[in-house]
């Protein structure tokens, strides 16, 4: 991986050579001399933020109508069941 610096008017200048060395790792612009934004490609983020989708969103899918889920009971004292009168 190669980590490239650039300042914001060398981005601003050639645009595409700064989105082709972000295919070989991050690239900081700067602005004043100071990081202020960082480009990579979406697979690089898609790596670094590792979303995993939530099971509230499996279920929500249509073509899930025919999954059973039954989540296991807890055998905690803490999670007892509560006593109202």
């Amino acid at each position: 991986m190669v980590i490239t610096t650039i300042s914001s008017r060398e981005f601003n200048q050639d645009v595409s050579r700064v989105k082709r060395s972000a295919s070989n790792g991050p690239v900081f612009i700067t602005d004043r001399g100071k990081a202020s934004h960082v480009l990579m490609t979406i697979e690089d983020y898609q790596k670094i933020t590792d979303k995993k989708e939530s099971i509230v969103a499996l279920l929500a899918m249509p073509e899930t109508d025919d999954i059973d889920f039954e989540p296991p009971r807890l055998n905690n004292a803490l999670y007892k069941p509560a006593d109202l009168p």
